[in-house]
């Protein structure tokens, strides 16, 4: 099993690179457990391991995210059920706030997915939902902050000037990718702790060292997706997993959790099968919303 499966490993710096699964599989990565250290905390351990924030501690529910106790067993939840989406360019999934790369094959190299994590809008200030494309690429970006985030800042008792020159102090980082929707781009960030967070005016930031290595690989005119998978259903080795995420906020104010979907989706997945659902490993999976792949199959 754990042959089949590559544990992830460094590209450039930063990126987590797998291959792509055999043809009716949708899994990748493992799950890899640590021991924690007073020396650092679960915001460190998931920047070393290219994990986000809300991701690192809903996979440690018990941990202190400050000050874990030593050697307390701790879980780096870095294996993942590929979005319900064309493997092609980048598929942003927003209850997940993770982005994967499919980079196209070419030459020696074999089919591969990159994947980090990023920070998309808070709920006043959505990330939307769509297809579109980079249009234009820029390193060491100025920022002109837009009217309605200066008022914003103004409101809060903080000025914002009307450019914001390339250097530490600059909220793009040194990389930006600009996208079809007037006034969203991926880029770096110079508050790298808030990545895996709700905390953008609808930017999708990446760790510095994420936006570095993801920079050169996509040209001008890739696709982008941005996708609302909360639950994620994916094969593996002939067994359906399922990767539960909560649904975003705006949503769960709105119509609360709702599993009829997936219910609709796990039915639908095991028809042909002779595979019967686990709905108790299902429900667990679904009131947890830990983010990491359960199977939730049995056979007849």
């Amino acid at each position: 099993m754990l042959a089949s499966v590559l544990l992830l490993h460094a590209v450039d710096s930063g990126a987590a690179r797998f291959p792509l699964p055999a043809d009716g599989d949708d899994l990748i990565g493992e799950i890899q457990l640590e021991k924690a250290t007073r020396s650092e905390t679960l915001l460190d351990v998931a920047r070393r391991h290219d994990i986000g924030q809300e991701e690192i501690q809903l996979a440690n529910p018990g941990l202190d995210r400050w000050l874990p106790e030593e050697s307390e067993p701790l879980l780096i939840p870095s294996r993942y059920i590929l979005p319900e989406a064309r493997r092609e360019g980048l598929v942003l999934n927003l209850p997940e706030m993770r982005i994967y790369h499919f980079p196209p094959p070419g030459g020696k190299d074999a089919a591969a997915v990159d994947t980090y994590p990023v920070s998309i809008g808070r709920m006043d200030w959505k990330t939307p939902l769509g297809e579109t494309r980079i249009v234009s690429k820029q390193r060491n970006p100025s920022w002109r902050p837009p009217q309605s985030v200066r008022q914003e800042a103004a409101a809060e008792g903080e000025g914002l000037p009307q450019l914001v020159p390339p250097g530490p102090d600059n909220p793009l980082g040194e990389y930006a990718l600009y996208l079809g929707l007037s006034g969203y781009l991926l880029h770096g960030t110079n508050k790298p702790w808030g990545v895996g967070m709700r905390v953008s005016h609808g930017c999708i930031r990446l760790y510095p060292e994420d936006i570095a290595s993801l920079f050169p690989k996509v040209p001008v005119g890739t696709e982008v997706r941005i996708i609302n998978e909360p639950y994620k259903l994916g094969w593996l080795d002939g067994r359906l997993y399922v990767e539960a995420h909560q649904p975003l906020t705006e949503e769960r104010n709105d119509e609360g959790l709702d599993f009829s979907r997936l219910t609709e989706g796990v039915i639908t997945a095991l028809e042909a099968s002779d595979l019967q659902p686990d709905w108790q490993a299902l429900k667990i999976a679904t009131l947890n919303h830990q983010g990491i792949p359960v199977p939730i199959s049995t056979e007849q």
